[in-house]
């Protein structure tokens, strides 16, 4: 609510004010229907920013299914409609709302609004792994849904499978960011699509993925200088985003094996948020209600964006969890 106004969903902040100076992005806005959605009986503020940010999307949106992704605080475009992260990840907030929002009307424009989205698709495995995640949403709700359950088998194969060698069970060479929505994405596939051998391949990675990710019993997720294969692993700074991707994948993951480590894995996420991480501290204000913008060596990064805060939200969405 402190990052939003009656256009939409603020990108930075400096500690917890606002920088209306660098205006707003799809990217934000779409975590924020995700999270707003995913709600459990949401009362009339969070409805009410469910449609703002729905409304926020429909503008962004071109006829062929496209968005733009950056809005000034002028409320100007300043780029034009593309298929990068921003499309996937609007994709998987209408997905996100058409399946679980409480409101028929909110439920019919974001259907509407992913079907033209759907009929598109990206050249990157981040972007349509996005989009799979809103699909995953929609076929849940509606297992007969052919455009979520196509752009969920292309997403698939954009993704890849991880190769043979167990030292690095990955389809690309290089951790980046987000990692764990391309495993949950291939793990929500191979479920509702029927296709045990995707579902075994997401579950590798995402195993491997908590393994290295965990240190002396808690989270020290991927910097955000990324991971090669073969070349050396920072430990800073490490990204919200990181956990919360990984808390969602974990809870799919346990949605649909019932395996306690992916309990378990939840659970680590949730705690690296509360100070159980590298430098014992909390990740969170307790008086803005906002996430810290990521974890130096030296404490937090004290900024609460938007990217950050919607990672504390969504992950603690998770707190009961097995």
């Amino acid at each position: 609510m402190r990052l939003t106004d009656d256009t939409g969903l603020f990108e930075h902040a400096r500690h917890a004010i606002v920088r209306r100076e660098h205006g707003y992005c799809t990217d934000d806005v779409a975590r924020g229907l995700v999270v707003t959605c995913r709600e459990p009986d949401p009362p009339t503020e969070i409805v009410q920013l469910a449609e703002r940010y729905l409304a926020f999307l429909a503008h962004a949106q071109d006829t062929g299914g496209a968005f733009r992704n950056r809005l000034g605080f002028d409320r100007v475009w300043t780029d034009q409609p593309g298929l990068g992260d921003w499309w996937g990840r609007a994709l998987w907030g209408l997905g996100t709302a058409a399946a679980r929002s409480p409101v028929p009307w909110i439920r019919r424009e974001s259907l509407f609004a992913f079907t033209r989205g759907a009929s598109r698709r990206a050249a990157d495995p981040r972007a349509m792994a996005f989009a799979a995640l809103g699909a995953a949403e929609l076929l849940r709700a509606d297992p007969g849904n052919a455009a979520a359950a196509e752009l969920m088998a292309d997403a698939a194969v954009v993704i890849g499978t991880p190769g043979p060698d167990p030292r690095w069970p990955w389809p690309q060479e290089r951790l980046t960011y987000a990692n764990a929505a391309l495993a949950e994405a291939l793990i929500a596939a191979g479920d509702l699509l029927g296709a045990p051998r995707v579902l075994a391949a997401g579950l590798r990675m995402l195993t491997w993925l908590l393994e290295i990710q965990v240190s002396q019993g808690h989270l020290s997720v991927i910097a955000s200088a990324g991971w090669e294969r073969g070349g050396p692993r920072l430990r800073h700074d490490q990204q919200p985003i990181e956990v919360s991707t990984l808390a969602d994948a974990c809870a799919t993951a346990a949605a649909i094996t019932g395996d306690q480590i992916w309990y378990a894995g939840v659970r680590q996420c949730v705690a690296w948020f509360l100070g159980d991480n590298d430098v014992d501290q909390l990740m969170w204000d307790p008086a803005t209600g906002g996430g810290y913008d990521g974890l130096t060596p030296h404490g937090p990064n004290l900024n609460q964006g938007a990217e950050s805060t919607l990672a504390l939200i969504s992950t603690l969405q998770h707190r009961t969890s097995g």
